[in-house]
């Protein structure tokens, strides 16, 4: 019998991930993602629509963009990665023709988990629709000055230093609350760091619901965080004491 039939349909057809990149729902005559800035051109790639009026450049809206865009590339790794795992598995049984067709859904389960384990956050910005996201704001940024005098000038500058100082701060955040953390704990096993009783209440919860507590932050696939892996952050502590501190000496 030929392999590709013994393979259950499941495997042979995955499913879509759980979160599409492009919501079918319209919110007020406009997708969810046009909502937020982001929208695709005649040729489906994504695009900033803050690219196409100069006059919008905001702090706020472009991180928000970039958040959007790394969540897409999360989502399109944990898709590669799914595809890569069944391959690989079809491969291996190719090559060892067991006698006795082993538990599928386990194999490439096991080969995805190997595959997520290797996830890093550089990953992301290698992405072809972030990357382009990317240069499309350097675009912006390069017409926007060659357009403004001195005074404008000076003010995208005055961006440029705030958006480097939002992106330090975006490890503050805790990825539960959405706030800056007073007191971060850190995951041995991934290294995330949330804020400690935000964490320490999920776990509790899922614990009487007796399933596993997946990590919070996005594009991480260690889903079983345990209370004993995690740590006081210290250094995480400090660094962000240090710039309370010296924002409140700025004032």
């Amino acid at each position: 019998m030929h392999l590709c039939q013994e393979l259950p349909p499941c495997l042979l057809s995955p499913a879509a991930p759980t979160k599409s990149p492009y919501p079918a729902e319209e919110m007020h005559g406009r997708s969810e993602w046009e909502s937020r800035g982001v929208v695709r051109d005649e040729r489906g790639e994504i695009r900033s629509s803050a690219a196409e009026n100069e006059s919008g450049y905001d702090v706020e809206d472009v991180n928000s963009m970039e958040k959007v865009i790394l969540e897409y590339a999360a989502m399109d790794r944990e898709l590669n990665h799914y595809m890569k795992a069944i391959e690989e598995t079809v491969n291996q049984l190719k090559q060892e023709k067991p006698e006795n067709i082993p538990d599928l859904k386990y194999l490439v389960k096991e080969k995805f988990t190997a595959l997520e384990s290797k996830n890093s956050d550089s990953d992301l910005e290698k992405n072809e629709k972030y990357m382009y996201f990317k240069d499309q704001l350097k675009e912006m940024r390069k017409q926007f000055r060659l357009q403004s005098d001195n005074n404008d000038n000076d003010a995208i500058e005055q961006i440029d230093e705030d958006i480097a100082v939002t992106q330090s701060q975006v490890n503050f955040i805790c990825p539960i609350t959405q706030v800056e953390m007073k007191k971060p704990v850190r995951n041995k096993v991934c290294g995330h760091s949330y804020e400690q009783d935000a964490i320490l209440k999920i776990i509790q919860t899922r614990k009487q619901q007796k399933k596993n507590v997946r990590c919070p932050k996005i594009g991480c696939s260690h889903d079983d965080v345990k209370e004993s892996d995690l740590v006081p952050d210290e250094a995480l502590k400090r660094a962000i004491d240090s710039q309370n501190k010296q924002s409140w000496s700025t004032l």
